[in-house]
């Protein structure tokens, strides 16, 4: 069922491997339904960070021209995430003392709280992203999740302040706006990915989500509904790749296959009998590559990333809370037995996260990757925005041409056979609208 006025959002996830444009719209039922998707391989981004604007620029054009043509309409206004190695978080308290009649706390004092904590001391360079409440107190008696109507003399907060660089920030929203788009919102991309993937129990019990990307890996932890830590670790499955690369002598596109065909994070699992021939470089002899060896090449280099999100759990002081343990999501979290490693070094639960709960019920099986999950949380954060209703989209009644487009650039699709099954079952639901 699609939204009554067809308006719909639109979000670009910038990723170090890939950029993907995202737009769609909400069902009555509350799922997403994708009527536009772009993906291209990200050029000028270095662990979640921009460092090449006019590159970045061309990889973000290319993505937002596929979505567009797609869905038959052009963006003006877009969700964008935001991640890489400079980002943090802390958490901060405030308080307020309540003057209003019969001193009941209004909507207004937890707001003016809340504004406080966008003027505390940072960094000249740095800028606060996201203030997030955790939990609220009212005359020193904690544990209230709502103050508003409460009567009390005094309301305290904690908040969890999500800080990060301004440069970045400038660098990503010129980068956008160089090819015609304006951004309504940063969004932390872990906060977004939590948003496809994560349930509300495992909210509430305790999860400890884990985004996989090419050259980061993001990490939230929530409890009791309420975001209580953020992390960016600084690598991700671009250094499995490398790490391949180095250790087989090969070449990198060879070492990419390698590690998504080939590639299993236990090695102790791996058959020890088998063997990969690659063709040699430039007309050299094959060569020959065992399982097992590739699968100690890849579970040292994860290893290293489970440790660093053990840390940042330890860290967090949320390590006894983690009832529901580990989420992995992303582009890299389908490794083979990746789970298990994690279960093995942290001693917690895990499963993959899916995005296709959120998704409605004729979108593509392809689009439920986890790579997918932080464009698809971007735009449920885009609906749930406080600006939402100013910046949905209307559908154009012109629909724009797309089959000499799509015949064209068949050739060089960036992202193989999973994005031509997308784009042609998506091609068909906007032909099937159009033609109703």
């Amino acid at each position: 069922m699609m939204t009554q006025n067809n308006e719909y959002m639109a979000a670009i996830d910038i990723g170090t491997s890939e950029t993907i444009a995202i737009i769609g719209e909400k069902t009555a039922k509350g799922k997403l339904n994708i009527v536009g998707l772009g993906a291209t391989p990200s050029v000028g981004v270095k662990r979640g960070v921009v460092v090449n604007i006019e590159e970045t620029a061309n990889s973000i054009k290319l993505a937002v021209d596929q979505a567009t043509e797609m869905a038959h309409f052009k963006l003006s206004r877009v969700f964008v995430g935001i991640a890489g190695q400079h980002i943090k978080s802390v958490v901060n308290k405030g308080k307020k003392f309540i003057d209003a009649p019969e001193y009941e706390i209004k909507q207004n004092d937890v707001n003016a709280i809340k504004a406080d904590m966008y003027k505390i001391p940072i960094e000249a360079s740095e800028e606060i992203i996201h203030v997030i409440p955790q939990n609220y107190s009212v005359d020193n008696e904690g544990g209230v999740k709502n103050p508003v109507g409460i009567s009390g003399k005094q309301l305290e907060a904690n908040y969890l302040i999500v800080i990060g660089q301004s440069a970045s920030a400038r660098n990503i929203e010129k980068c956008v706006n160089r090819i015609g788009l304006d951004i309504i919102d940063l969004i932390l991309s872990p906060l977004a990915a939590a948003e496809a993937v994560l349930t509300e129990d495992e909210k509430e019990a305790g999860v400890v989500l884990v985004d996989i990307g090419g050259g980061t890996t993001d990490l939230a932890i929530y409890y009791d509904n309420v975001i209580r830590h953020t992390a960016i670790i600084p690598f991700g499955g671009t250094v499995v790749t490398n790490d391949i690369k180095e250790g087989c002598a090969t070449l990198l596109r060879q070492a990419e296959a390698l590690k998504l065909q080939y590639g299993c994070a236990l090695g102790e699992v791996a058959d020890e009998n088998k063997i990969i021939s690659i063709p040699g470089i430039s007309g050299r002899p094959a060569k020959e590559i065992s399982f097992r060896n590739l699968a100690f090449i890849i579970q040292s280099r994860m290893e290293e990333i489970v440790d660093a999100v053990l840390f940042e759990i330890q860290n967090s002081g949320m390590s006894d809370k983690i009832s529901a343990g580990l989420v992995l999501t992303g582009g890299s979290a389908l490794l083979n037995n990746l789970p298990d490693l994690f279960t093995l070094q942290t001693g917690y639960d895990v499963r993959i996260g899916y995005p296709s709960e959120i998704l409605s019920d004729n979108t593509p099986e392809e689009m439920s990757n986890p790579k997918f999950a932080t464009a698809i949380g971007l735009l449920l954060k885009g609906f749930e925005h406080p600006k939402a209703k100013d910046v949905l989209i209307p559908k154009l009644e012109t629909p724009v041409a797309v089959d000499k487009i799509e015949e064209e650039e068949e050739e060089e699709e960036p992202s193989g056979g999973i994005f031509r099954s997308i784009k042609k079952h998506l091609k068909n639901l906007v032909e099937d609208k159009d033609l109703n």
